[in-house]
C-alpha cells in the first residue's frame, strides 16, 4: 500500500513543501521512519527528534516548516497530531471479514443492511437490525430487538443484549458485554432478592468501547452513553448510568449505578465513582481517584496517595491511622493551645524585642 504526497495532502487539508508525486509507503514514528515513510512533529518539543529522523515526509505545524523543509518533504498542517490521526485510517488494514459466513445464524426477521460483513458463528436474533457497511467478527451474539446503526465495527465474542440501541460509526472491541443484567438486589430478612432489569442501553454515534467492558442495562430507565464517548478496556458501567458527549474513560474505571456524568470529562485509569452522584461537565479525574460525592464545578480532581519509597509510605500509613483515631476537633484544640503557649512564652522572654523597635 502506498500513497502519493498529493493524495495525502488532500486527505489532511495541508500545504505541501516539496515533490507532490513522491510516494509514501508507511506511516511511522520519528524514530523508526525511513526515506519512504511519513511521520509527524507535534510541536517545538519534538524538533530535535525530527531533525534526527530519517523520515522522507513530515507533517509539521507552520512554525517549524522553515527548519524542516531543507531536510525532507513537509506537509504543513494546523494540527500535526490530528493529521496523523486522519492518516492512520488510510494506512490501517482493512477488515478480514467479507460477505456473510455460512455458519452465521441470522433470524429470518432480522434486517441486515447492504455491504454488511458477518463472520463465522455469529448469532443475530429476531427483529434485530444491522446498518449498512458494518463489520461483525466471529462468535458475536446480537440478541432480539437490538438495533445497530451503519458503519459499526464489532469484534469477536461481543454480546449485545436487552434491546440495546446503538448509533452510527460505533466500535466495540473483543469480549465486551452490552446490555447484560445490572447488579440489582433487594435485601430482606438476611437474603438478597434479585431485581429484574427491564430497562435497556442507548449508545450514541461515534462511540468507542474497548475490550472486556461491561455496560449494564437499566433497572427501569435506560443506561445512556452519548455521542463521541470513548471508553478504554476493562471498564464497568452499571445500570442507569448516564455519560455525556465526548467524555473519555481510561482502563479499569468503575462507575456505580444511577450516576450522571457530564460532557467532555476525562477519567484517568482505575477511578471509582460511587452511585447516585452527579458530575458536571469538564471534570478531569486523575488516576486512582475515588469519588464519593457529587462534583458541581469543573476542574481537575485527585485522591489517593502518591508514590513514595516503601519505608516512607509505611510511616505515612501510621500517621494516617493516628489521625483517624484522633477526632479532628481535638487535634485543632491542641494546636490552638500550643500556639497560645508559644505566644505567652515569647512575651515573657526579655530578649524577644518588638519588631517595631
Amino acid at each position: 500500500m502506498s500513497f502519493s504526497i498529493a493524495e495525502l495532502h488532500r486527505h489532511v487539508q495541508g500545504t505541501v513543501h516539496g515533490d507532490c508525486q513522491f510516494m509514501v509507503q508507511q506511516l511511522k514514528s520519528l524514530e523508526s521512519a525511513g526515506q519512504q515513510d511519513i511521520s509527524f512533529v507535534n510541536g517545538e518539543k519534538y524538533l530535535p527528534q525530527a531533525l534526527a529522523s530519517n523520515a522522507g515526509v513530515l507533517l509539521a505545524p507552520t512554525a517549524l516548516v522553515a527548519q524542516l523543509q531543507s531536510k525532507c518533504i513537509v506537509i504543513e498542517v494546523a494540527s500535526p497530531y490530528l493529521a496523523f490521526a486522519q492518516l492512520t485510517h488510510l494506512f490501517a488494514q482493512t477488515p478480514s471479514i467479507t460477505n456473510i459466513a455460512n455458519t452465521a445464524q441470522i433470524h429470518p426477521s432480522a434486517k441486515i443492511g447492504t455491504n454488511v460483513h458477518i463472520g463465522d458463528f455469529v448469532v443475530i436474533g429476531a427483529r434485530a437490525e444491522i446498518g449498512e457497511n458494518s463489520v461483525i467478527y466471529p462468535h458475536t451474539f446480537i440478541d432480539a430487538d437490538v438495533k445497530i446503526g451503519h458503519s459499526a465495527y464489532i469484534e469477536s465474542h461481543v454480546s449485545i443484549l436487552g434491546a440495546t440501541q446503538i448509533g452510527h460509526h460505533v466500535r466495540i472491541h473483543a469480549n465486551s458485554s452490552i446490555g447484560a443484567e445490572g447488579f440489582g438486589f433487594a435485601p430482606y430478612q438476611g437474603q438478597w432478592h434479585r431485581i429484574a432489569q427491564i430497562g435497556s442501553v442507548r449508545i450514541g454515534n461515534q462511540v468507542r468501547i474497548g475490550s472486556n467492558c461491561s455496560i449494564d442495562r437499566g433497572a427501569l430507565d435506560d443506561t445512556i452513553i452519548a455521542d463521541g464517548v470513548i471508553i478504554d478496556n476493562l471498564v464497568q458501567i452499571a445500570h442507569n448510568v448516564q455519560i455525556g458527549q465526548h467524555t473519555a474513560i481510561a482502563a479499569k474505571c468503575g462507575i456505580a449505578g444511577s450516576t450522571k456524568i457530564g460532557q467532555h470529562c476525562i477519567f484517568g485509569g482505575a477511578c471509582g465513582i460511587a452511585g447516585h452522584l452527579e458530575i458536571t461537565d469538564h471534570v478531569q479525574l486523575t488516576g486512582f481517584s475515588m469519588v464519593t460525592k457529587s462534583i458541581a464545578q469543573a476542574g481537575v480532581y485527585s485522591s489517593g496517595t502518591g508514590q513514595m519509597e516503601n519505608s516512607a509510605w509505611k510511616k505515612a500509613v501510621i500517621g494516617f491511622r493516628q489521625l483517624s483515631e484522633m477526632p479532628i476537633n481535638r487535634l485543632v484544640k491542641q494546636l490552638t493551645q500550643l500556639q497560645q503557649r508559644i505566644e505567652q512564652l515569647e512575651l515573657s522572654l526579655p530578649f524577644v524585642k518588638n519588631s517595631d523597635e
